[in-house]
């Protein structure tokens, strides 16, 4: 039962296919996988749905969605039909959970306030559409270190006060271990997300120092950091949060690792991490 609610994101290992994800996945006795938008393209929409499906696995999450920070114009509708497409394959894959990365600045833009508004403007006008295809709309907040460039919406706190416009149904938050570990008042926001039925996903890795030349890739498994897994989890616990847990590691080691000892030393540190606190 210790992997029961344990999901390997795609991400986790990001050279493999979708096809040796998924048996990688199921190999290692893990029931969930959370996929990315580029390689169930290059697999293919409808092959990668069945190849999961016929594997018995569940699908956690669709990533990504987002980057609609645009100021109104090409760009911006571009990015708006491509978050409705977004939408459509999560639907497709039987993801109940479409993760938005919202966007950074646009480019030579120093409004900030301004690129927030935008990113309430986009998720009003695809709620509908979430809603149609029976897929939450879920807003991961990113380390402030993301702001210009990724994503401006930068705590728990922020995510929850634009999510809390539109109905728990359509627009709810991911709880990512790396990127709000550090707040202040992480205990009241994970509360106040679980109040609101809002946590949509629990993602889970390590924040590794030092940090690498490229701060994406400063991510470990569980035990390699300094993330205080057991209270972090014993919060999302307690914030009524039981659905699938997610292992998102970008770093250029995981990724140059067989792809099998990843998936398994990927559920032996969960089991071993944050299994015994649920």
């Amino acid at each position: 039962m210790a992997l029961d609610r344990f999901s390997l994101n795609q991400a986790t290992v990001k050279y493999a296919s979708l096809e040796t994800a998924v048996r990688v996945t199921v190999d290692a006795g893990i029931p969930s996988i959370g996929l990315w938008r580029e390689p169930v393209a290059e697999f293919g929409l409808e092959a990668s749905a069945r190849a999961v499906r016929d594997a018995g696995l569940r699908v956690s999450s669709l990533c990504r969605g987002g980057f609609f920070t645009h100021v109104e114009g090409p760009d911006r509708r571009a990015a708006m039909d491509d978050n409705r497409r977004a939408i459509e394959e999560a639907a497709t894959l039987g993801a109940p959970t479409l993760v938005l990365v919202v966007g950074g600045l646009p480019h030579g833009s120093r409004d900030l306030v301004g690129a927030r508004s935008r990113v309430a403007d986009a998720l009003a006008e695809l709620a509908p559409s979430a809603r149609a295809g029976g897929v939450s709309l879920a807003i991961e907040a990113l380390h402030p270190m993301y702001a210009a460039d990724r994503a401006v919406v930068s705590s728990l706190s922020q995510a929850l006060d634009l999510a809390q416009q539109f109905d728990a149904r359509d627009v709810q938050v991911v709880v990512d271990t790396f990127h709000i570990w550090w707040e202040p008042d992480l205990a009241a926001q994970v509360a106040r997300a679980g109040r609101g039925g809002r946590i949509a996903s629990y993602q889970v890795c390590d924040w590794v120092t030092p940090i690498a030349p490229d701060a994406l890739l400063s991510r470990g498994y569980p035990g390699d950091g300094h993330i205080d897994f057991a209270a972090f989890t014993r919060l999302v616990v307690e914030a009524g949060y039981a659905g699938d847990i997610e292992m998102e590691i970008f770093r250029q080691e995981v990724w140059d690792d067989d792809p099998t000892v990843v998936a398994r030393h990927a559920a032996a540190t969960y089991e071993e991490h944050v299994a015994p606190y649920l």
